[in-house]
């Protein structure tokens, strides 16, 4: 069995004390409610869910979600706290690129999490079989940066995307009625990063 590294494990226990990383999220989460309109019926994926701040925005809207995520150190941290969320939260630590979930979902949410999944194709196409009919993708990510964003190795593939690239393999997928734009900043001493939102449909 492969042993995979937890590249979070060093920071999980400190990773909401950054109100610049809880102030984006914020912000990807209204950008994601302006797009779509939840109901107290769907069950939503949340993918790279990590410590649960974008769950945490959207379960109020929702009656399940489940969490996807491969740090233990961050599920651990979000088990615990989502035991105050107000909606059914459900932990699968897997890598759904190469495990089969036989789940459907009636929307798939993200930050900053796919510029860490090499092959954006193969998880795209797993989003597409993932949802429902009509189902809704909120995938939010980094613009091109110049690989300063990580401080330290994080098992990053990708330095950013460029939005028309990323919007462009959604479609060749089979997505419908897609919409980027960025919709946060990250600002570090260093340099500020743009975040854009991807949404769609199935």
């Amino acid at each position: 069995m492969e042993i995979k590294k937890d590249h979070f494990a060093f920071k999980a226990n400190d990773y909401e004390k950054d109100v610049r990383r809880t102030g984006n999220v914020a912000n990807i989460a209204d950008g994601i409610l302006k797009e779509f309109t939840f109901t107290k019926d769907q069950h939503i994926m949340d993918f790279g869910s990590g410590t649960g701040l974008l769950t945490q925005e959207i379960a109020p809207y929702v009656q399940k979600i489940t969490c996807i995520d491969m740090s233990k150190s961050m599920t651990d941290v979000l088990r615990e706290k989502s035991k105050d969320f107000t909606c059914q939260i459900e932990i699968k630590e897997v890598d759904i690129t190469k495990i089969q979930i036989d789940d459907k979902y009636d929307a798939i949410i993200s930050s900053m999490t796919i510029h860490h999944v090499k092959d954006i194709k193969i998880l795209f196409k797993q989003f597409y079989s993932l949802l429902e009919v009509g189902g809704k993708i909120a995938l939010a990510d980094l613009e091109p940066e110049d690989g300063t964003f990580h401080s330290v190795d994080t098992g990053v593939f990708h330095f950013g995307f460029d939005k028309d690239w990323f919007l462009n393999i959604a479609l060749e997928v089979g997505f419908k009625n897609l919409k980027i734009e960025t919709v946060t900043v990250a600002k570090k001493p260093y340099g500020n990063f743009p975040i854009f939102l991807l949404t769609g449909n199935k």
